[in-house]
């Protein structure tokens, strides 16, 4: 590939016919052609000028780098504004760039398994529901004693697959303790304390 400061040094005079502005100049002089990685061109600042970035990344800017130097270097390429000029700069950007996909895909993670609980919490209330209108002669209480006890069991399997983890899971499982405690006709501490201890035995 040509040596990418000779390269920037002969096209920079055309990009800056092409565009108009003291600062989108200023932007385009001070700036340091750093690397070409993967299709991306990466154009970097001094840390002084750091404020003249804005003007590299408007599109009509932005387009005509990306179009000159594509044309210049026969490939590709879009553009990248980084603070700073060096080699180290760019792979401490590249470090940032890391992290923040890190974070995002933590973030993501966290969403998806509030999602996932708050789903699977909803079923078990929609389980618990069916599962008492399909129960027969209801107001007899061995009979509500059966669908206690089944009630139970659902429940703490499913704490034990889905655990509590935050304050929408906790009042999704409370909401189907107070459910069972409206079937059962018994106080809901009760049924917490039956569920959490068939939870613990596993």
């Amino acid at each position: 590939m040509p040596d990418l400061d000779t390269v920037w040094s002969e096209v920079l005079p055309d990009i800056r016919r092409g565009v108009t502005g003291v600062g989108v100049w200023s932007a385009l002089n001070a700036s340091r052609p750093v690397t070409v990685e993967d299709g991306m061109l990466v154009l970097g600042l001094p840390f002084e000028s750091a404020e003249l970035a804005g003007h590299l990344r408007l599109p009509l800017t932005r387009k005509l780098i990306e179009d000159t130097l594509s044309e210049a270097l026969e490939q590709k390429l879009t553009l990248r504004v980084i603070d700073g000029t060096s080699s180290d700069d760019w792979a401490t950007e590249k470090r940032r760039d890391s992290e923040r996909r890190k974070l995002e895909e933590q973030a993501l993670e966290r969403a998806r398994t509030k999602v996932k609980a708050s789903s699977s919490w909803d079923a078990i209330y929609d389980q618990l529901s069916r599962k008492y209108a399909e129960t027969p002669a209801r107001s007899l209480p061995q009979n509500r004693a059966r669908f206690l006890l089944w009630a139970i069991e659902v429940v703490a399997s499913a704490l034990q697959e889905t655990p509590v983890t935050d304050e929408l899971a906790e009042r999704n499982f409370a909401r189907c303790l107070e459910r069972i405690a409206q079937y059962a006709e018994i106080p809901s501490t009760m049924v917490a304390v039956a569920v959490l201890e068939k939870s613990f035995q596993g």
